[in-house]
């Protein structure tokens, strides 16, 4: 039985069926498309090929962060049910919203000054931001506290493992989560781009690739690597925008290596697919401590920092 409310937001990428419980609210982002403002009920209301189908035709839709009405009406409303609650919030490497959300907080727990919240950033993003809030879920029904769930999920973070493939960079270039000089090597070479998000929760290219079949295997590769069987729950989730005859090939591969592995496909959201547009495809696992792959300089300045 559940002993606390959990908010998530739609940027987890999960399909709708899977985070449609009691005790669980989600906030839905923004998007901007076609001079119409909408919000992404991950598919809801329009559907995946309705949606990439537009950005194909040249639409270049936009996001924002979730409104401050939003987050004070869905923080005003968890305080009023006297329930413990915990937030697991889209990374502040992509999104001011995080930063946003803590400032409402503490403006609501003035008000409700018994009010048990707790804010965790994910520094994660789509469908690895889903696979820490999969497992939240498991944990949430088996009667984790708030203040134990919270903990779980800082620990968790930097355990979920991910790479994802785009078409191009343009679209993440126009939103500005990579710098247009990145961008414009990679269309200057006809290459797909291979990302991760790092441990800072702000996307790094890691690689490229010469066509989305070697694409798709360097995907595989890097779960081969990288991938922990002790983890949470065995399984990988599988990310697409729009492109899933490219995602059962990933499966296949993915099965191929492990066919006791559990895999989740779904769809990449219109907030998430603005920004990665079309045909992106992603892996995502429990794997190896993020933390171990912080470079040696920035180890360095956050021990000046003082920080861990």
């Amino acid at each position: 039985m559940a002993n606390c409310h959990l908010i998530i937001d739609s940027c987890c990428d999960l399909p709708a069926d899977v985070v449609k419980r009691e005790g669980v609210t989600l906030m839905k982002f923004p998007y901007i498309m076609d001079g119409g403002t909408f919000e992404d009920d991950l598919f809801q209301t329009t559907t995946v090929e309705a949606f990439y189908g537009a950005m194909r035709k040249g639409a270049e839709p936009s996001t924002a962060q979730v409104t401050l009405q939003t987050l004070t009406d869905t923080f005003t409303a968890a305080a009023r049910s006297g329930e413990p609650c915990v937030y697991l919030a889209f990374s502040s490497g992509l999104s001011a919203t995080y930063d946003a959300a803590c400032v409402v907080a503490e403006q609501v727990r003035a008000e409700y000054p018994d009010f048990e919240l707790h804010l965790v950033d994910t520094r994660l993003a789509s469908v690895a931001e889903g696979l820490l809030i999969y497992e939240a879920l498991v944990q949430h029904e088996k009667g984790m506290t708030a203040s134990e769930l919270a903990a779980w999920a800082e620990e968790a973070r930097c355990f979920v493992n991910e790479e994802f493939m785009v078409d191009d960079l343009g679209a993440l270039r126009r939103g500005g989560r990579i710098p247009a000089s990145v961008a414009v090597a990679g269309a200057a070479l006809d290459v797909k781009p291979l990302l991760v998000i790092g441990e800072d929760g702000k996307l790094a290219l890691t690689g490229v690739a010469r066509g989305r079949k070697k694409g798709i295997k360097q995907l595989v590769d890097y779960y081969k690597r990288n991938v922990d069987g002790s983890g949470p729950s065995h399984m990988a989730i599988i990310g697409h925008a729009d492109c899933p005859k490219d995602a059962g090939r990933l499966k296949d591969l993915l099965m191929k290596e492990d066919p006791n592995l559990l895999v989740l496909t779904c769809s990449i959201g219109p907030v998430i697919g603005s920004h990665v547009g079309p045909e992106m495809l992603a892996v995502v696992f429990w794997g190896s401590d993020k933390r171990d792959n912080v470079s040696v300089a920035d180890r360095i300045a956050r021990k000046v920092k003082g920080e861990k």
